[in-house]
């Protein structure tokens, strides 16, 4: 599906009262010389991920209506991942192999939960607040199974969800649909839309496809409401397979919908979309040649462009050409069509996709004093003390006294100032952090807690402790696994971890001198628990843990075997303190991918020891 659809709804970072992500994300946009409305509908556009994309602003800057007040349109789905998506995904190709194209393969698989509603650029984080506060409320009561019973009449084919799993996903769709009227409902202008306020069938948006407008009809805005809808959908649940077919494909199809044979245990995910309401009736193409325009009424085509083009408005155009705007630059013009093809309303479309970002913890006072570094910092009766800037200024209070730390050490200072900076980077790059785990190693927690500091969200975000994500313990100086601090003792140290949250893997499971299987195996375990610990939450899972995680926990995720132990072993050794591997879910695909991290990497060189009375003996 299009490239803009991974763009949009990382929109949102913090939720705190009076305190909003959009500062960050502003400021570099608006020192490029940017108004502020225009801005604003550039990060709606691109989901606020990162104002790299935003920038993208610039291709717009003949855009006649990039100063419109337009909002865009949001919906609510639920969507099928895994086993079940790959058969509907055949499903659509067989069908309209066999078949021919019907109103289904507009769009993807899914169940609508809340159809189509505007909402105000700056109003968004309000929609992104609902669908979390309504995923933790009904997550402990969605249903693990969810049968779906295939119907069909002579125009339509479909499953139906019915009987209490149908009663619980309304409830979550009503949940999100009552808090995101609440929480999204106060706008400063009323949104527009087309005459005749129809919502059309599924149309996608691009990176920039809201300010991909020209020669409109002018806004209807003395007739809309000065406020936010979102009304759930409260008919039969259903996922569509074909619609408005061929009477004498109805056989045909049925035929291929009973193949499917749909897993109840299939894992569903809610998902928010936007599209361009301007576009919401017309054809979309996609560009598959570059085109130069000869003459100035013509449009520049790019490979991978989306078209919006008017059927009811081509009658200046002559054979083999057609009018249309640009999702890319805004611009209209014509075209010659044999450089394009037709795409899928859904096409244009953006989701956002959940984001898993693994990162390692900061540089801990073991890595630059040795495996001796508590004997150099504690006196004989076993008080801490402080012989270098680079070690802590104190040490957590632990149960056992400070031994404990020497198998469990703490970052430097430098490795506190490392996850900062971390953190600080993560803000201003927008990326909307919505959840945290960490290993139980203390340099591991703290480095998490770091991070959320600068984030802002230290008392918003728990900190989960997975003791499943933890270093190979047979890499452990030790041959005991290590002596970690317990929850309560983290939280008599100020460090906000979550008490409630059952890990995959409890501490004392941790085997010593565990071989490389059992390692690997524990990883991939641990991030199954993980991703079904919020499968409705819509931003980036941030997990903290040690190097060998960039590879062990994302390799389950992209479906990909454990690689050869001595390949593994060189790999993690170049892994440096806050090495960052951002792994995003394609779910059209089934599949999640490596794409670049939301911030740059961290270098710096070393600085060793310096002893002053060596220098002045020397001279």
């Amino acid at each position: 599906m299009a490239t803009g659809e991974t763009q949009l709804y990382a929109k949102v970072s913090s939720k705190h009262k009076g305190r909003s992500s959009t500062p960050s994300l502003l400021d570099p946009l608006l020192a490029m010389g940017f108004p502020v409305h225009t801005v604003l509908k550039a990060l709606a556009a691109t989901g606020r991920k990162t104002t790299e994309e935003a920038a993208q602003l610039r291709g717009h800057r003949s855009d006649p209506s990039l100063d419109d007040p337009i909002p865009q349109e949001y919906a609510l789905f639920l969507c099928p991942t895994g086993s079940l998506l790959e058969k509907l995904q055949e499903f659509w190709r067989e069908s309209r192999r066999q078949c021919a194209r019907n109103r289904a393969h507009e769009v993807f698989p899914h169940v609508t939960l809340c159809d189509f509603f505007t909402c105000e650029d700056e109003k968004v984080e309000g929609l992104y607040e609902a669908l979390r506060r309504a995923g933790d409320r009904v997550l402990g009561s969605f249903p693990t199974a969810v049968p779906l019973e295939l119907h069909a009449s002579i125009s339509y084919l479909g499953f139906f969800i019915n009987d209490s799993p149908a009663d619980v996903i309304r409830e979550f769709a009503m949940t999100f649909a009552t808090d995101a009227s609440i929480l999204a409902g106060t706008v400063a202008h009323p949104p527009f839309m087309p005459p005749g306020g129809s919502h059309g069938p599924c149309l996608k948006l691009g990176r920039l496809g809201n300010l991909a407008a020209a020669q409109l009809v002018e806004p209807c805005l003395a007739f809309m409401k000065p406020y936010c809808t979102v009304k759930p959908n409260t008919k039969q649940l259903h996922l569509t397979l074909a619609h408005k077919f061929y009477p004498h494909h109805q056989r045909t199809l049925e035929q291929l919908a009973r193949a499917i044979q749909p897993d109840h245990t299939c894992r569903w995910t809610a998902a928010l979309y936007s599209r361009d309401m301007r576009f919401v009736h017309y054809q979309t193409l996609k560009v598959l040649f570059q085109y130069k325009p000869q003459n100035a009424d013509e449009l520049m085509l790019c490979p991978g462009d989306y078209i919006f083009v008017d059927p009811t408005q081509q009658e200046e155009a002559s054979e083999g050409w057609a009018i249309g705007t640009s999702q890319r630059t805004g611009c209209r013009g014509f075209l010659p069509e044999n450089y394009t093809e037709r795409a899928s309303e859904a096409d244009t479309w953006v989701r956002h996709r959940r984001g898993v970002l693994v990162v390692r913890h900061g540089e801990g006072v073991d890595w630059v004093f040795g495996k001796s570094w508590l004997q150099r910092c504690s006196t004989a009766d076993g008080k801490y003390y402080r012989p270098d800037l680079n070690f802590p200024r104190s040490l957590p209070t632990r149960s056992n006294g400070i031994k404990d730390f020497e198998n469990d050490p703490p970052l430097s200072s430098c490795g506190a100032f490392q996850s900062r900076l971390a953190g600080e980077a993560l803000l201003e790059s927008g990326v909307r952090i919505s959840a945290v785990f960490a290993s139980p190693a203390l340099r591991c927690v703290q480095t998490a807690k770091h991070i959320l500091e600068e984030l802002k969200l230290e008392r918003k975000l728990k900190i989960k402790v997975e003791p499943g994500i933890f270093e190979w313990t047979k890499w452990e100086a030790s041959k005991s696994t290590p002596t970690f601090m317990t929850l309560e003792e983290l939280k008599e140290a100020n460090f906000n971890v979550d008490p409630d949250y059952r890990p995959a893997f409890p501490r004392c499971s941790l085997m010593p001198g565990e071989s490389y299987n059992q390692y690997t195996e524990r990883c991939a375990v641990s991030m199954g628990q993980i991703l079904g610990a919020c499968p409705h939450d819509v931003g980036v899972t941030l997990i903290v843990s040690h190097g060998s995680a960039l590879d062990s926990c994302t390799r389950p995720l992209l479906g990909l075997r454990p690689r050869d132990c001595a390949d593994f072993a060189q790999l993690v050794r170049k892994i440096p303190s806050l090495g960052m591997c951002f792994c995003e879910e394609n779910r059209e695909e089934g599949k999640w991918e490596l794409v670049n991290p939301p911030v740059k990497t961290l270098t710096h060189g070393a600085n060793s020891a310096f002893n002053w009375r060596n220098w002045i003996s020397g001279n």
